[in-house]
């Protein structure tokens, strides 16, 4: 018996001795087995609230569904070590380090210096990176940037790229999704200034090594522990200058946000671009951390790369445009916008956040802008699974928020 049918039966028997009722994941399961055909969210199975039992029933069957729909490729890609993504290839190799725990091996993306010069430079930069550091557990992984370029790891299909490998590392080689690390030196260092911010809902942690910054913006790395090390000789595109000020401003907003913005900041004295490992205690203090997918707080500004969703924050993507900023807390069951450049957004809830007994509540400007119990469906359970395809990344309702800007 496939684990589907299981879930299904669970839910049926359930249903007999009155805990729920599972004709929402019949109907579900249906669906899928018969092509999806119609939009999820025309499908009046989809609308009906959910008990707790369903709704974990529903998430189990659909993320379930989503891995097999791409197993098969990524099995492959990871087994030959090269991703693709559109007409793009981005070879990778890596080691593994230590016994795998109980809860997931930790993932370790490390990218490498070069730039815009010849392959074989950028080859060597890449075999040398995937010996620079040793982690005591988990994969660690180095990819080899897709293209020769000085902004190699700024380009769109980058984030694409770690997406997909997250995901392949997660069911191939059973990575814990809330231990995955980032770091990079030189180019790679610059590409960590840039996919930190950018995809920090993905990372536990992020160490920047000998990289520059191109004026990116840090307040994304709220929630994530964030590693700057410099040579204090490296004055080159004045890297240790920015170094300096970046780790500044990090002391800033950690003293202003409590509990926000864990970071270090470290500049070898005596030390040019080539720190003689130095660096190398990043991958200890990285390992410190472990994602939390739903942060009391999120500071999210978009950057050139515009995405629709951050943690449990999603934005109409006609709305995304480089520079917008959102500042959300939450308690319990009330959410506080304390910085809006938008017209809507939707605020992804489950049962990790919020009690569904009871009515939720969003203030923005003072004002209350919604207050009414939400119930659980399988459309945003649906929706959540499809756009994230990250198991700790689903969401049992969002509640849509129209708001005048702040």
């Amino acid at each position: 018996m496939n684990k589907i049918k299981k879930i299904i039966l669970f839910s049926c028997f359930a249903g007999i001795f009155g805990w729920t009722t599972a004709q929402p994941i019949v109907e579900l399961h249906s669906w899928l087995e018969k092509g999806r055909k119609g939009k999820i969210e025309k499908q009046d199975f989809a609308k009906i609230p959910l008990s707790k039992v369903e709704a974990d029933s529903a998430k189990k069957i659909v993320y379930r569904f989503f891995q097999e729909r791409e197993r098969l490729a990524l099995q492959h890609e990871w087994v030959t070590k090269c991703m693709r993504v559109d007409t793009f290839l981005m070879p990778f190799d890596y080691k593994v380090y230590g016994n795998k725990p109980e809860n997931g091996r930790s993932l370790y993306i490390s990218m490498h210096g070069g730039g815009g010069t010849t392959s074989d430079i950028n080859d060597g930069q890449w075999l040398n990176q995937l010996r620079l550091y040793k982690p005591e557990e988990g994969v660690y992984l180095a990819p080899r940037a897709a293209v020769d370029a000085w902004n190699m790891w700024h380009l769109p299909h980058v984030s694409a790229f770690f997406d997909r490998i997250i995901r392949a590392a997660v069911q191939v080689m059973d990575v814990n999704p809330d231990k995955v690390y980032v770091l990079g030196y030189s180019a790679g260092g610059d590409g960590v200034y840039r996919v930190a911010p950018r995809m920090a809902d993905r990372w536990a942690a992020a160490s920047m090594m000998a990289g520059h910054p191109g004026g990116v913006s840090l307040l994304n790395v709220r929630n994530i522990g964030f590693m700057l090390w410099m040579g204090a000789e490296d004055g080159a595109y004045n890297r240790n200058g920015d170094a300096r000020t970046y780790g500044q401003w990090l002391d800033s907003m950690s003293r202003a946000d409590k509990g926000g913005y864990p970071h270090e900041t470290h500049l070898v004295e005596g030390k040019g671009h080539w720190m003689d490992r130095a660096d190398t205690a990043a991958i200890p203090w990285m390992a410190r951390f472990s994602r939390n997918p739903y942060p009391e707080k999120i500071a999210w500004k978009q950057d050139d790369q515009p995405n629709t969703s951050f943690y449990w924050i999603r934005i109409p993507e006609k709305e995304t445009k480089n520079g917008k900023t959102i500042i959300v807390k939450r308690q319990g069951n009330t959410f506080y916008i304390e910085k809006n450049d938008y017209k809507t957004i939707f605020i992804g809830v489950n049962d990790a956040m919020i009690d569904f007994e009871q009515p939720v509540t969003v203030i923005a400007n003072g004002q209350t802008v919604f207050h009414a119990k939400v119930n659980r469906v399988i459309t945003d359970i649906y929706s959540s699974i499809e756009t994230r395809k990250d198991k700790k990344m689903i969401f049992d309702a969002y509640i849509r928020v129209d708001i005048a800007r702040q």
